[in-house]
This record gives C-alpha cells, sequence and structure tokens, in this order.
C-alpha cells in the first residue's frame, strides 16, 4: 500500500505523519504538494496544521487547491483518505465529511490526550479494533467542535457514521468527558460510502512505545489491512 501525504502552506505534522509511515510502518510514501493535479497513491493522508494560516476558517482556503480538486475526485472513485485534525476541517470545507469543526466550546486551543470510544469498527480506519473499545489519542486544536444540523445530525448516527467519541477511561460518554463541545462528543467520522475519514485527534502522535503511547497504530494497522 503507497500513502500520498498533502502538504499545503501550513501544514506542520506532514513530516511527524510521513515520519511514521515510513519509518514505523516501513511502507512506500510520498508528499502532495499543494498544486499537485493527479493522486498516484492508494491512501491520501491530510495532516494536521494550520494550512494557509486558517484564513477565512480552518481549511477554507486548503479546500479550493488543485490538490483538494484531486482528492475529491479520488475520493469519489473509492480512494481511501483520511484526514487528521486541520485534514477533518478541510474535509469538511470540501463537502466530503458532513458538519463543521468550529471554535473549541472554551474558545482556547486544547492540547492533551483524550479517552476514545470506538463506535464503529466496520470500516478501512477502524477494522483493528474491537466496538466499544477505548483508545488513547492525543488532541491539539482550537477549532475541533464538531457540529451538524439536527437533520445531519441525526443521519450520521443512523448511518453509524460516528466512528470516535470522547469518553472516559472506562468508555463513559458524557460531557464532562467532552474536550471541546462536539455535538455527541464527536471524534471522528466517516462519509456514507466509508472511504473518507476525519478525525480531530492525532494518530501520528501516538504510534511509538518510545512516546509513551501506541494507541494510535490500530487506525494504521487498520488501513493496511485494507490495502
Amino acid at each position: 500500500m503507497k500513502f500520498g501525504v498533502a502538504v499545503f502552506p501550513g501544514s506542520n505534522c506532514d513530516y511527524d505523519t510521513y515520519y511514521v509511515i515510513d519509518e514505523v510502518l516501513n511502507k512506500p510514501v510520498k508528499f502532495l504538494h499543494w498544486e499537485d493535479r493527479k493522486i498516484d497513491v492508494d491512501c491520501v493522508v491530510i495532516p494536521g496544521g494550520f494550512s494557509f494560516g486558517d484564513y477565512l476558517r480552518p481549511g477554507a482556503l486548503a479546500a479550493r487547491t488543485p490538490l483538494a480538486e484531486a482528492i475529491y475526485d479520488f475520493a469519489e472513485r473509492g480512494g481511501l483518505v483520511i484526514g487528521i485534525c486541520n485534514g477533518f476541517q478541510i474535509l469538511t470545507e470540501m463537502h466530503l465529511l458532513p458538519g463543521a469543526l468550529i471554535p473549541n466550546r472554551q474558545l482556547k486551543f486544547v492540547c492533551k490526550p483524550v479517552y476514545l470510544k470506538v463506535e464503529n469498527n466496520q470500516t478501512p480506519f477502524t477494522s483493528k479494533l474491537e466496538k466499544g473499545a477505548v483508545i488513547n489519542i492525543p488532541i491539539a486544536h482550537h477549532d475541533g467542535n464538531f457540529y451538524a444540523p439536527p437533520e445531519q445530525l441525526e443521519e450520521l448516527e443512523r448511518n453509524g457514521q460516528v466512528v470516535l467519541r470522547y469518553c472516559s477511561p472506562e468508555g463513559e460518554v458524557s460531557p464532562e468527558y467532552n474536550p471541546n463541545g462536539s455535538l455527541n462528543n464527536i471524534a471522528g467520522i466517516v462519509n456514507k460510502r466509508g472511504n473518507v475519514f476525519g478525525l480531530m485527534p492525532h494518530p501520528e502522535r501516538a504510534s511509538e512505545n518510545e512516546l509513551g503511547n501506541n494507541n494510535g497504530l490500530f487506525i494504521w494497522y487498520s488501513l493496511l489491512k485494507e490495502g
């Protein structure tokens, strides 16, 4: 399986993501420049950061680049796409995923480990996890508060498109374990087809024992199983 890591001006998790794929997973990987118009990989990873300085809205300018158009077409053909943090924001701006990421409830940047409950393990991104499992992956964002209109939120829940929720270490989903105000404690969703995944937590920051946490590997290994 060959990976491509998207790079926009202001991306800052691109090298971390590249390192994990190259050095930890030992899989082929290349950078995809924001002006590229061709996708020749099996899975595109849109990493975190502040693409184009988050001007207008986080992800708004990146979603209107040549690379974004190529990623859109790639996803429409069934290609695997994962957007992490700013990548999630970009995917909503591209309308590959529903909803929007708005400023955190406390209007402050939040950077800390969080617990996540796996709500759907029938996706290419979570197949190595048990449904109901709790994993620990860090977040680092200012605009991670997931919002969708009531009818859209209901559809996401009904279709099983909610993949990850913020929870307690024991798996309890409640407001006190919600770090940013996301509706229904949502931390990650997939599109209806299941080939596009957006999540606010950073699996690339939890993929080595040396970092004290390798829970992020479950997501990468799930992708390799699909590949």
